[in-house]
């Protein structure tokens, strides 16, 4: 460690050299590495069928679908990947091992964007639902006070580490998926099967079909449904036969992911126009799925439907925007031990054991996040886009991960291979790989060129971490893309 470098009293720094000697106890199978991605999903459906329709309008299946197709390419990349290198890092590991240690801090700095975005997100539609109870939360700037409220309660039960039941997760895992086939099959009948012309009226009748751009911009956007493979590689290195239970996991995600979300976009713009569905202020953009309770055509399941979304809902979305909290600090701590960021976002709390730097910085970078929800009247669908703009370059950066290796690692161990390969030069390159990576980076450029908003925040954030890895490294004499060979060189 630099001799001027000295330990704040009270700090403990983890070195990461010890990090290195330590391994994580592999417990987890298939039904928790489930819940876990299922956990991000099934929070989405809450905000991001809303964020969609306010785009993509009357497309809004079509868009949810095309990026479900997205997102099989995306699992499948991540099921070799993990399984190949079981270590938590996700999409940041990829591109440290592929490419360099660069690549890996690009990659994890946008995964950490994309965890502060998802805080924030999940954070601001909590008082929507809750307005069922409490109708002034609907109001934006009571709304955005108290979605500031939840990220400041998070941070200090993480800094105390009060930790989280994962049974207790399970259990509304459970409770929600229950409610959500429920609602789907109630719609179906009820409303569908009543008239089924409905449908084919709010998705392309006059005024409901969108632009192209606004299409393209919906298919972006419905990047926020389809979460979770990211969190189930961060906990590849707690995962018993993770080559054999990772993949096992990422088809069951997909099975339901694409079933649940076919079912809820369709029962919603069955029960609701588009622009009901897509109005952030007197419409369900920010509460969908309460939407469809109380547009069910029976008052006996509304009075049942709307209680419990409301409160199902409130729940399911406290514990992403947790996990959210969670997954940074995580990231933050597997990037300062590969020194791809400073040791001080790995600073231990003397008393309570906890990351409380990285903790309370995420935090208040999160509520900074939040702050133009009070005056922007296009805030819900900015903050989707800046999501959007983190995770597709995490996906991307995955998928080009993934082929490196292939071309220069190709005795790499890989327990699950990706099939359906073009043989280039004698190297193999899977096909899923490659359409990956042309539609997510396609995309992503996309919403860098249309979206001002999302550009600047995101490309000013990439900015900092790229200057923050830059210093940091140049002051520990450490190169900026690979490691020194030799042992003990430069290392702090």
């Amino acid at each position: 460690m630099p001799e001027s470098y000295q330990p704040k009293p009270g700090d403990r720094v983890v070195r990461p050299l010890r990090i290195a000697r330590f391994r994580l106890r592999r417990v987890l199978g298939v039904p928790a590495l489930f819940s876990a991605g299922y956990g991000d999903v099934g929070s989405s459906i809450y905000y991001a069928l809303g964020i969609v329709a306010l785009i993509a309008l009357g497309a809004t299946p079509i868009a949810l679908a095309i990026a479900g197709v997205i997102y099989i390419f995306n699992a499948l990349t991540y099921a070799e990947g993990s399984a190949s290198i079981p270590e938590a890092g996700g999409s940041a590991s990829f591109a440290r091992h592929g490419f360099n240690d660069l690549a890996g801090l690009i990659a994890g700095w946008a995964l950490m964007l994309s965890y502060i975005v998802t805080m924030a997100i999940s954070a601001y539609t909590i008082p929507p639902y809750l307005s069922y109870f409490w109708p002034m939360l609907r109001d934006p700037v009571i709304g955005t006070l108290v979605s500031m409220g939840i990220i400041a309660f998070l941070m200090v039960i993480n800094v105390l580490g009060v930790r989280e039941s994962s049974r207790v997760n399970i259990f509304f895992i459970i409770i929600d998926i229950a409610t959500q086939i429920t609602l789907v099959v109630l719609g179906i009948i009820l409303i569908l099967a009543v008239n089924p012309a409905v449908l084919f009226q709010h998705m392309f009748g006059a005024g409901n079909w969108p632009s192209a751009q606004n299409l393209i911009f919906g298919i972006a956007i419905a990047a926020l449904c389809f979460t979770g493979v990211e969190t189930v590689s961060q906990l590849a290195e707690e995962t018993k036969q993770p080559a054999k239970k990772i993949p096992q996991a990422y088809v069951l995600m997909i099975v339901a992911v694409l079933v649940l979300f076919a079912g809820i976009s369709i029962v919603a713009l069955s029960a609701m126009t588009p622009q009901m569905l897509g109005d952030p202020v007197n419409g369900w953009a920010r509460d969908p799925v309460a939407g469809i309770a109380a547009n069910l055509p029976s008052a006996t399941l509304r009075s049942i439907f709307a209680p419990l979304v409301a409160v199902l809902a409130a729940s399911i979305l406290l514990t992403a925007s947790n996990a959210g909290l969670m997954g940074i600090s995580r990231l933050a701590f597997n990037l300062s031990s590969h020194h791809q960021l400073p040791s001080t976002l790995s600073r231990v709390h003397h008393r309570f054991r906890t990351p409380y730097f990285a903790i309370i910085l995420f935090c208040f970078i999160a509520l900074l996040v939040l702050a133009p929800g009070f005056f922007s009247t296009n805030f819900f669908a900015d903050l989707g886009a800046l999501y959007v703009f983190g995770s597709l370059l995490c996906f991307a950066m995955a998928h080009a991960a993934v082929l490196s290796l292939r071309i220069r690692k190709p005795e790499l161990e890989r327990p699950f291979k990706l099939r359906w390969n073009i043989r280039i030069k004698g190297r193999e390159l899977p096909m899923t790989a490659l359409l990956g990576l042309i539609a997510t980076l396609g995309i992503w450029l996309i919403v860098v060129i249309t979206q001002p908003y999302s550009r600047w925040a995101g490309l000013i954030w990439m900015a900092i971490g790229l200057i923050v890895y830059a210093v940091y490294r140049w002051r520990a004499h450490l190169p900026l893309t690979r490691m020194p060979r030799k042992p003990g060189e430069g290392v702090l």
